[in-house]
Parts: structure tokens; C-alpha cells; sequence
């Protein structure tokens, strides 16, 4: 579909029916309508391409940024820049009658250039953990798999539920989320990993700030006292000392209570970082490790109550 003006920032809300949002694009324009299936696909960032898979249309792309790598056939798509820059000439050439955009990534004027040349842009910014649902719901309903979208975003939620029962009465945890360090990177109440750790029965100790992933100092890191410190690496399959790199400077601070009780758990940045409905692997691995500090709390706990009654 082309024309001028017809970036559709979707309303999750509104496709879906419900009321309170207005079925218009950026500049105000009434949504086209899904009409024909969209088949020439280009993604502008990993995680829309992972959904776009999951969504049943994988075989509709015919290209995607760079570090689309999963799955396996992503990486065979043709490359038209990455999360920041597009090769616009690349883009024309393949034709798409969709482009997927992630307005948190995809830089404005990027968009306005793929409007100016008249191709179709469909924005999806996830906020919360549902929102991914919605999002494979989405592109089934413009790349006509419907089907495969609903089976696949009914999966997805019933396995956040599922987690979400399970640790309802945990005891909580405090939690720092390292993205990286020099300086310390962490992520606010306003990510999509927080509610990851909410849903776990932890309680992120920067919440509270501004922004999404804003930088705080060491001193903050210490004043706060987590139980638990989950670091985010780089490294996709199995553990290794790669994984481990970043727990060595925690080990000097052993006033922390995480670092005490050994409570320093990795997770894989590409579970977490992107919000595909892998991303339920990855909330799987921080609840079951959350376990494995309360258990090892609960094991220091029972050792002071053991000395102070010898000692006595």
C-alpha cells in the first residue's frame, strides 16, 4: 500500500476493539483499513522480526535490520541497516508493502523518510509484558495469520499467568538489574523487565527513577542493599566464564546482602532486552533463580538462629 501520510502508529487498544483510543495514525489520519494480507514485510528491530515470525509470517519478510538472528532463518534476510540507520535505496528495492517500526529505537526522522516515500509503517512500542501478546496479534491481523497469532499469543499468556500464580505469595526480594556497568546501567518501573521481577515477587530498588534505563552510581547500589543482584550478559547458550565476568568486582563489596548470601545471578541479554515471546524464557530463569536466594536467605537465617542458641 502507498501513498502519502500512511504511518499507522497503531492503538493496541483500538485493533482490538476496545474503546478509549482513536483508530488515527501520527498526523490525525483515520487507520487504513487491514484489508489485504501484507506480504513483503521489512523489520526495523530483532524483536519485531522475532514476532513477526511468531505470528505465523515469517515467510512474508524480505529483509530486517542487523542482529535479527532469531530464528535461524532471520539471519538469511536481507540486511536494510540496523535499529538507526536505514539504506533507504535497499528498502526501495525490496518492495514492502509493511514496515515495522519500534518507535523506542527506530529514530523519528527515519520514519518520516519511509513516510515521504510513501511506504506503509506499522510503529509497535511494548510497555507491559501484554503488550506482546497484543503485538503478534497485531501482524497476524495485517499479514493475514490470524490463526497462528491468536494460538501463539493465547500460549504466551497463559504461561505469564502461570508464572505470575506460582510466585503470588514468594517472599519478596530486593532486586538490582544490572544492564552494564562503567558506569552502572539499570532499568526504572517504567521497563518491561521490572514487572518481570514484580511478577517474580522481587522489588526493584530503582523503581522510583526517571526514564527507563537511566545510570546510578555505586554509592546508590550500596545505600539500596539488594538481596539480589541479576546481572544482563551478551552471551547466548550455555554458562561459561564469559557469564561470569561481570560478578568479579561485586565480590569485593561484601557488605552487600547479594553479595553475601552469593545472590548474583546472569541472564542472557537477548531473553530479556527484546520483547518477543522469548522473553518468557528468560522471566522463567529469574523467577527460578529469585528461588534459589530465597532458599539460600532462608539457609543463612536458620545458621544465625543456630549460633546465637549455642552461643547462649
Amino acid at each position: 500500500m502507498r501513498g502519502g501520510r500512511n504511518v499507522v502508529w497503531i492503538c493496541l487498544a483500538a485493533l482490538a476493539g476496545a474503546s478509549g483510543c482513536g483508530k488515527t495514525d501520527a498526523v490525525g489520519d483515520v487507520l487504513p483499513t487491514i484489508g489485504e494480507p501484507r506480504t513483503r514485510i521489512i523489520s526495523l528491530a530483532p524483536h519485531l522480526t522475532e514476532l513477526v515470525f511468531t505470528a505465523g509470517a515469517g515467510d512474508f519478510l524480505v529483509g530486517a535490520v542487523e542482529f535479527s538472528d532469531f530464528p535461524a532463518a532471520a539471519r538469511q534476510l536481507p540486511r536494510v541497516g540496523d535499529s538507526y540507520r536505514v539504506d533507504y535505496e535497499v528498502v526501495s528495492s525490496l518492495a514492502p508493502d509493511l514496515i515495522l517500526v519500534w518507535p523506542s529505537g527506530t529514530p523519528p526522522e527515519v520514519v518520516n523518510r519511509l513516510r515521504e516515500l510513501g511506504f506503509e509503517v506499522l510503529a509497535l512500542d511494548p510497555t507491559r509484558l501484554d503488550d506482546i501478546a497484543e503485538q503478534v496479534l497485531t501482524i497476524g491481523q495485517f499479514a493475514g495469520t490470524g490463526q497462528t497469532a491468536s494460538i501463539e499469543a493465547a500460549k504466551f499468556r497463559a504461561e505469564l499467568r502461570a508464572l505470575k500464580q506460582s510466585h503470588t505469595n514468594s517472599l519478596p526480594l530486593r532486586v538490582f538489574y544490572q544492564v552494564s556497568s562503567r558506569p552502572y546501567f539499570t532499568i526504572t518501573g517504567s521497563h518491561v523487565i521490572d514487572e518481570i521481577i514484580n511478577l517474580c515477587g522481587g522489588q526493584n530498588v530503582f523503581a522510583d527513577l526517571n526514564g527507563l534505563a537511566p545510570a546510578v552510581t555505586l554509592e546508590s547500589i550500596l545505600v539500596a542493599d539488594p538481596e539480589v543482584i541479576i546481572g544482563s550478559v551478551a552471551v547466548t547458550g550455555q554458562p561459561g566464564p564469559q557469564r561470569d565476568e561481570w560478578r568479579t568486582p561485586w565480590l569485593r563489596w561484601q557488605r552487600l546482602t547479594a553479595v553475601r548470601n552469593n545472590n548474583l545471578f546472569s541472564v542472557s541479554a537477548d531473553l530479556v532486552n527484546r520483547s518477543s515471546t522469548r522473553i518468557i524464557a528468560g522471566a522463567r530463569q529469574i523467577c527460578a533463580d529469585l528461588e534459589i536466594a530465597r532458599e539460600r536467605q532462608a539457609d543463612v537465617a536458620a545458621a544465625m538462629i543456630e549460633r546465637t542458641s549455642v552461643t547462649e
